[in-house]
């Protein structure tokens, strides 16, 4: 119904920023809500933020609180992850995902996935 493809990964030096995005495609974008994800190797799946239909409820997760910000364009069918004061614990691959609530916490109540873009913080 959907597809969504991430971009604006890299390697950067701890300090520094990124702005990923993630388009989407096939449906009307404003009919989900949308989130992001993180999986470093080893490691579970976890959430980093999510934001609803309207752009105007957000949620981001204590570990980023304060340093990731998520917003939404609509017209560009396209959700951001600001992501500032990167840390080496960021390092993980990010994905975007799409679903029924900004309130969902798990990645299981998330029906649509990207790819993932590579995120690398350097000490």
């Amino acid at each position: 119904q959907v597809q969504l493809v991430e971009s604006g990964g890299g390697l950067v030096q701890a300090g520094g920023s990124l702005r990923l995005s993630c388009a989407a495609s096939g449906r009307s974008f404003s009919s989900y809500a949308m989130a992001w994800f993180c999986q470093a190797p080893g490691k579970e799946r976890e959430f980093v933020a999510a934001i609803g239909r309207s752009g105007i409820g957000t949620y981001v997760t204590d570990s980023v609180k304060g340093r990731f910000t998520i917003s939404r364009d609509n017209a560009k069918n396209t959700v951001y992850l600001q992501m500032n004061s990167l840390k080496p614990e960021d390092t993980a691959v990010y994905y975007c995902a799409a679903g029924d609530s900004y309130y969902y916490r798990l990645p299981q109540q998330y029906g649509y996935w990207g790819q993932g873009t590579q995120v690398t913080v350097s000490s």
